[in-house]
């Protein structure tokens, strides 16, 4: 269950990279966006990786 939320949570964080990109926003949020993105995807592996052994 918390990893679909991860998973959702890493599609809205790289949506709005996205969305910040086509605002020419600083470059500092948009890398942190995707940077949390990324982060929260990992988290969903490694909490299926630990659930599922």
């Amino acid at each position: 269950m918390y990893s679909i939320l991860l998973m959702a949570l890493g599609g809205i964080l790289a949506g709005g990279a996205i969305s910040l990109r086509q605002q020419k926003a600083h470059k500092s949020w948009i890398i942190t966006c995707w940077v949390l993105a990324g982060l929260a995807l990992l988290a969903a592996y490694v909490l299926t990786l630990e659930l599922s052994s």
